[in-house]
């Protein structure tokens, strides 16, 4: 077994902001440049960081009982929970404009917080994104096939 205690550099290429209802991924001046051509895509993967739940304490819980599973303890490898060892987290969001002058994407749905930090965008490719055949467990029984177009608010 490898065992490895490596430290890695990530910057963070924007930040999320609330705005009323519109919510913005505004990217720092460096990296607009990336945003060429994003704009062809209908969606985009998030990467972004769970910074409010980024502490010493948190990082060491590797088990809960998600919100969405009542009476289930899981693994956080097996939840959307943002406290993690690494609080990483990815939304795959509507894109509903892309200002590339001004760095700004405007998205729907993303489960960030305001404030979030932005580590990366990816432009959805479904030949590489989707899956055909997903198999969610049992004990997650609310959850419908998709998400609502509408309605995931974390206005913190």
């Amino acid at each position: 077994m490898h065992k490895s205690n490596a430290t890695f550099y990530v910057n963070q290429i924007g930040t999320v902001v609330r705005d009323g209802d519109d919510v913005l991924l505004v990217l720092e001046k460096s990296v607009i440049p990336a945003l060429c051509c994003l704009s062809e895509f209908s969606h985009v993967i998030v990467l972004w960081w769970a910074h409010q739940l980024d502490g010493e304490d948190e990082r060491k819980v590797l088990q809960i009982q998600p919100p969405y599973a009542p009476n289930t303890d899981t693994g956080v490898f097996a939840s959307r929970a943002p406290i993690r060892p690494n609080p990483i987290m990815t939304t795959v969001c509507p894109i509903e404009d892309v200002d590339e002058a001004n760095g700004i994407v405007k998205v729907s749905n993303i489960d960030a917080m305001h404030g979030s930090p932005i580590l990366d965008l990816k432009g959805y490719f479904a030949c590489c994104d989707r899956v055909e055949r997903p198999v969610v467990p049992a004990w997650i029984p609310d959850w419908g096939p998709w998400l609502p177009r509408t309605g995931i608010g974390l206005d913190e």
